[in-house]
């Protein structure tokens, strides 16, 4: 009897709706319960903003296109030399033109000779072959017989060898 005790009653019907609300609804969380949560919340509005384009995204064509269409200023300018450690003069290839200069070389594709040409089409005439029949014969389109005709192909071992059988003539990639 001498001390304090504190205790709190409820009333039957706040108890009732305490625990009806609870009953009703597991799931969501009662009046107060969400008051208390959204007091937490930030509700400062969020801003998404595109950045500048990287240097890399403006290396490509489409994208110095589109800055055009803008009206952006845009600079295009080629590096002469550009990411090589070479202090000579270089061609676009990347060789020295020096180097270039002093290269004897002939560098080309060897065409068929002007001997396997008229072997071809004499072999073919005798036969009473036409080119695209020729071609049929070999599995060859009618263009290939036509360029080793007129000596553009660059001679194939495996075409010579099936129009040699084809005609009947022994043909050979050097005339």
């Amino acid at each position: 009897p001498g001390q304090h005790s504190t205790e709190h009653t409820l009333e039957p019907s706040s108890l009732f709706f305490a625990t009806a609300n609870r009953t009703a609804h597991p799931s969501q969380p009662t009046q107060q319960e969400a008051a208390m949560n959204l007091g937490n919340q930030d509700w400062e509005p969020v801003v998404l903003r595109r950045g500048k384009p990287k240097s890399s995204d403006m290396k490509d064509e489409a994208a110095v296109n589109a800055a055009r269409r803008t009206g952006a200023a845009v600079a295009t300018e080629k590096k002469f030399n550009a990411g090589t450690n070479s202090l000579g003069a270089s061609t676009s290839s990347g060789k020295s033109a020096a180097k270039l200069d002093a290269e004897t070389e002939d560098f080309h594709h060897d065409r068929v000779s002007s001997l396997l040409k008229t072997q071809i089409v004499q072999a073919r005439t005798a036969k009473k072959l036409t080119q695209a029949q020729l071609a049929q014969a070999v599995n060859e389109k009618p263009q290939i017989i036509q360029e080793y005709e007129s000596g553009k192909a660059i001679p194939n071992a495996q075409v010579l060898s099936k129009m040699s059988r084809v005609l009947g003539v022994v043909l050979k990639k050097s005339g």
